[in-house]
């Protein structure tokens, strides 16, 4: 499986060899599986005051005997505030009062990762990885381009002019550039406006790439060895737009 290599110039200079990985057998399955798990990782455990609803004066006085009780007075015998003079102010502690306790607060000690094994984690990478490879798959997603994967020369590594990384993708993808630049979706008040995900570049160490392409609106720039699943297919959709350097692609062929 060979894959055209394009210059800074935007134009083809030679042809590769894909490595094995690109002919994985591509498993949606699991790559949903494998996003859960990668986004799961992200949430932040919850947990609640542990004094919450308790800080009051409120107390019970059940005994018939007691000072102030209030058995046989028509009245429901729950915590009450401590007035003065022996009087009974509003109930307070229990879950159905006014700033009372949660009946069943979130709990920090629970389980809220998705778990998966191991070898079922790089199985989905690999699978993600193939689907990059695959045309259909790719358009199918609403990615606008005719050629995939897209590889790189090294000489990309060393381009730190956003203005310039910025022209020369667009003699490869322009119009999947225009795309995440212009649909920004707009969701709630909280959320602001979503951003559709265009290009993914694949680099390794030392590559200028990662900051001059911060600013370019839907794209992302990873290294190898920090490649994910829910990178490779946001939203638990495989076949992401994704761009390889020659030198990041003798690193694929490692795994």
């Amino acid at each position: 499986m060979k894959a055209d290599v394009f210059g800074i110039d935007g134009k083809k200079t030679k042809q590769v060899e894909l490595p094995k990985v690109f002919k994985e057998k591509i498993r949606e399955d699991l790559i949903k599986r494998a996003v859960l798990s990668d986004q799961s990782k992200k949430y932040q455990p919850k947990g609640n005051y542990i004094w919450a609803g308790l800080e009051t004066s409120a107390r019970y006085r059940g005994r018939k005997e007691a000072y102030g009780s209030l058995k046989n007075k028509g009245q429901a015998m729950l915590p009450r505030e401590i007035r003065p003079k022996g009087r009974w102010g509003d109930v307070k502690v229990v879950p159905f009062s006014k700033g009372g306790r949660r009946a069943h607060p979130p709990k920090v000690e629970k389980v809220i990762i998705e778990k998966i094994n191991k070898k079922e984690y790089e199985k989905a990478l690999k699978s993600a990885i193939a689907a990059t490879a695959n045309l259909e798959i790719v358009q199918k997603r609403g990615h606008k381009t005719e050629i995939v994967p897209i590889i790189l020369e090294d000489t990309f590594n060393k381009i730190n002019k956003t203005k310039e990384i910025n022209k020369i993708l667009s003699t490869l993808f322009r119009e999947d550039l225009k795309r995440g630049k212009e649909t920004k979706k707009r969701t709630t008040r909280k959320a602001g406006k979503r951003t559709p995900k265009t290009a993914l570049i694949v680099v390794t160490e030392n590559s200028d790439l990662l900051k001059s392409s911060k600013n370019i609106s839907g794209l992302d720039v990873v290294l190898t060895k920090d490649l994910t699943v829910e990178l490779l297919a946001p939203g638990a959709s495989a076949g992401r737009l994704t761009c390889y350097t020659e030198s990041a692609l003798k690193e694929l062929e490692k795994m």
